[in-house]
């Protein structure tokens, strides 16, 4: 997934950033709410993690302005608003989780997986493809009952086929999810995990429509 966030702490940011890109995540880290609206314009993303209290303004009225323009990108509110009556505010503002700070790393990335499982269709975290038993909320593997081991960045290309099972993928969309905006790309980055994930999962799992992308294969 490529994910906004949009925290001014920059201890906690650079925290939530460090936990994003360990999970295999792309992650774009602001600390102001006119940049944040730069980015969204620049940038399609599959997640948002805002918080409340930015130096230029609240993030409710960031939230209400992308909901108002019918902008549906899931938002996980990240505050130290702790009132029943902030939390009520938030989600009728639109947003699809509340995480009061201070909060354990490992328990956002759990919810991040569930919303992103909400909004991909499928909120079951186990899968099944072919040989392949596969745990969306513990990011694990088994491919005949034997597990397999997965590099962060392989997971997360993964999880990107297995949220559009039926959607074909340019490698410019594959890129944008692996990678923030000053990260540095090789030319030949995706062709090089898929042939990992190839030789790791089946040689069938993912599909390749030469000159236009990959989709996810029915091994």
């Amino acid at each position: 997934m490529r994910i906004l966030l949009i925290e001014d702490d920059t201890v906690l940011g650079a925290a939530v950033r460090d936990q994003i890109a360990a999970d295999g995540q792309s992650v774009d880290w602001v600390t102001r709410l006119d940049t944040a609206g730069d980015a969204v314009r620049a940038t399609s993303y599959d997640l948002i993690l805002l918080d409340l209290m930015l130096p230029d303004g609240r993030g409710i009225g960031f939230l209400k302005s992308l909901r108002a323009r019918g902008d549906v990108t899931p938002v996980i509110i990240l505050t130290a608003l702790d009132q029943v009556s902030d939390r009520i505010d938030g989600l009728n503002a639109g947003a699809d989780d509340y995480l009061v700070k201070p909060f354990d790393l490992a328990e956002l990335s759990a919810r991040i997986g569930s919303v992103a499982r909400r909004y991909s269709g499928n909120p079951n975290p186990l899968v099944t493809l072919g040989s392949l038993n596969i745990d969306l909320a513990g990011r694990s593997v088994h491919r005949d009952g034997k597990p397999v081991a997965l590099t962060a960045r392989e997971w997360a290309l993964f999880d990107a086929f297995l949220a559009r099972p039926s959607h074909l993928l340019s490698k410019a969309q594959l890129e944008d999810r692996l990678y923030a905006f000053d990260a540095e790309v090789e030319s030949n980055t995706i062709e090089v995990h898929v042939s990992r994930l190839r030789k790791k999962l089946g040689s069938a799992v993912i599909e390749t429509e030469r000159g236009m992308g990959y989709r996810l294969g029915k091994p």
